[in-house]
């Protein structure tokens, strides 16, 4: 009885101190704390949490693990594997809806802060699309496709359609590559090529296709490809 108390007594400062002052002050290990806390009530996340941290060695790894490599971390069940996805899913859609009906040069930074944040955990390729208006706004992002970006796994006519359907007057297209490598392959510059001659038959402008490969970006349009 004592001893959940204690437990009890210990998470109510944790999350005390976060309603006071935001999560300045908080260890890395103690927000991982608190985000377990979500999926198991009564028990004792500390040293859970710092385990964590040490076999992922960050806080930003944790978040982009994968579950079952959560769940090998004894004391780590699905309900915990909820706490930490739901944390690092509402953070993508707060930065996804901060830079909608946003000027899309303007706001870069915070454009390329959501899509870091989006892909760069991703074991796979995928390929989206920024929809603009004819103020260069952004209107809409979208995940269209998935898997290795060949002229097969892209389909312009779709783009095309997509971006018809949106009322966009321009688009930027955005994958990842997930071997960390931000240089375009050959299959990138063919389908790009590609999307931009359907883009253009429609009269939809193409700005830019961006690579994200881990925190480095690849800009086609900064390199004269667009």
């Amino acid at each position: 009885m004592a001893e959940k108390n204690q437990t009890e007594g210990h998470r109510q400062r944790l999350r005390d101190k976060f309603l006071k002052s935001g999560l300045d002050g908080f260890h890395d290990y103690e927000i991982i704390e608190l985000l377990l806390t979500l999926g198991t009530p009564r028990k004792d996340c500390k040293s859970i949490a710092k385990k964590a941290l040490k076999e992922f060695g960050s806080l930003k790894e944790v978040l982009e693990a994968n579950p079952n490599e959560l769940k090998s971390i004894k004391g780590i069940g699905d309900n915990n594997v909820f706490g930490l996805k739901i944390a690092q899913a509402v953070a993508r859609r707060y930065l996804a809806d901060r830079i909608i009906d946003k000027e899309f040069v303007r706001s870069a930074d915070e454009v390329m802060a959501y899509l870091k944040h989006s892909l760069r955990d991703k074991n796979r390729e995928a390929f989206l699309v920024i929809y603009l208006n004819g103020r260069n706004q952004i209107l809409k992002m979208e995940e269209l496709f998935k898997g290795t970006l060949t002229t097969s796994a892209v389909y312009p006519r779709e783009v095309v359609k997509r971006a018809l359907d949106n009322n966009a007057a321009a688009l930027v297209f955005v994958h990842n590559h997930p071997s960390g490598n931000p240089n375009p392959s050959q299959d990138d510059l063919t389908i790009t090529k590609k999307l931009k001659e359907a883009a253009k038959a429609n009269d939809v402008s193409i700005h830019d296709h961006l690579i994200i490969a881990g925190n480095e970006v690849y800009s086609f349009a900064d390199h004269g490809l667009i």
